[in-house]
């Protein structure tokens, strides 16, 4: 592996462009001071897996939709039919997700590890940072797999063109005037900061917009409103099953309200079918032995080297490292031992001279868009570094 060594960017930057979360809780930086170096080979490989994973998770959903998995894949029984009715009409637009993945560099093969598929984190510093860290060093902001920031704008355009052709979207859009309506959390600033992120490109590609913190928008049989205004998209950067486990009358409502047209939402509910762990279990059945994926299961694989993870795990919580011989590697706590675990083959990260880790992920805006890595321990945790990348 090889890595570039490069002057951080300040704080005072960062904080003036809204990054606030720059400093993890042990005082160091959370934006490495290195970048990975890749080839173009490399980055090329990044985007035709993650292009052909998509149409793999596209192909598998329809599975799962026909064949009614969702108990297989740990979803909330008060949301199976609001994801019935978001993949059933094309326009539940798929904004953005990201794919987790071992490999890629130092000659080591793509291995799909899990799919970040409704809230996906770390899009701030895919889109904006690892960019102004080369800007900031005096190199060609262009040498990266990363056109991340307009991937996104032009997805925007597609919630109302819904194809491919983009330059529909002044056409349409002029006749239509909806407005989205961009929401989080208020107890997080990285959630707020990065959803007016996406606010701010929405604004780009030329939608009215407001944002408003969640448990101030309301919502009725009529749809969703702030100040009385009603709006006909709505982000939102809560994940589907929080909602669904902690909010059962606003999962009903949302149900009632994408049923009856009032509102579309991203990510859409069906999203939350890709995001379960459990569905590597599925694509493993639908595709064995796939060069891109890695063996899962439902009960633990026999004489392998293996993961325990959980289904709507985050973070590396719960997670264990479990060797063949059935003896624990290294293993986390955590809050999410109530949701169903998984089994999955066990392929070691690339690994830098200091023995840190390496996974890289892979921002899908209708095709694979933006790359960046994450650095930290066996298990990659909240903890764990994001690190930018060159293309030499």
């Amino acid at each position: 592996m090889k890595l570039q060594k490069l002057q951080p960017l300040t704080t005072d930057y960062l904080e003036s462009i809204g990054f606030v979360w720059h400093t993890d809780t042990d005082n160091s930086s959370y934006i490495a001071d290195e970048i990975v170096e890749i080839t173009e080979e490399e980055a090329g490989a990044y985007y035709e897996a993650c292009n052909e994973l998509y149409d793999m998770f596209c192909e598998a959903g329809e599975y799962v939709i026909e064949n009614n998995l969702f108990h297989e894949l740990n979803i909330p029984f008060n949301l199976v039919e609001v994801i019935k009715e978001s993949w059933e009409n094309d326009v539940h637009w798929h904004l953005y997700s990201r794919f987790d993945l071992a490999g890629g560099i130092d000659g080591k093969p793509i291995k799909l590890i899990e799919f970040n598929a409704d809230t996906p984190t770390s899009l701030f510093e895919t889109a904006i940072i690892q960019w102004a860290l080369l800007k900031a060093n005096n190199l060609d902001e262009a040498s990266q797999f990363n056109n991340l920031y307009d991937a996104l704008r032009d997805n925007f355009k597609r919630i109302i063109t819904l194809d491919n052709d983009v330059e529909k979207f002044e056409e349409y859009y002029s006749k239509l005037g909806w407005k989205i309506l961009f929401s989080s959390i208020s107890s997080s600033s990285e959630d707020e900061n990065t959803t007016k992120l996406l606010q701010h490109i929405a604004n780009e590609a030329g939608f009215n917009t407001d944002f408003e913190y969640i448990d101030r928008v309301e919502f009725s049989d009529d749809g969703i409103f702030k100040d009385g205004e009603n709006f006909e998209f709505w982000f939102k950067l809560i994940p589907w099953e929080d909602i669904a486990i902690d909010e059962s009358e606003l999962a009903l409502m949302l149900t009632e309200i994408v049923k009856e047209k009032k509102a579309i939402i991203f990510n859409p509910a069906y999203t939350l079918i890709f995001q379960s762990k459990a569905f590597m279990k599925i694509l493993w059945d639908l595709f064995p032995n796939h060069p891109l994926l890695l063996e899962t299961s439902f009960e633990p694989l026999e004489n392998k080297k293996q993961v325990e993870k959980r289904c709507f795990g985050r973070e590396g919580a719960n997670t264990k490292i479990i060797n063949s011989d059935g003896s624990i590697d290294i293993e986390t706590d955590g809050e999410y031992e109530g949701h169903k675990a998984i089994y999955q083959e066990f392929v070691e990260l690339p690994k830098d001279e200091e023995g840190n880790y390496y996974q890289a992920g892979v921002f899908f805006a209708y095709e694979a868009a933006g790359l960046g890595f994450r650095r930290g321990g066996k298990i990659l945790n909240n903890m764990s570094k994001f690190v930018g990348h060159i293309i030499k």
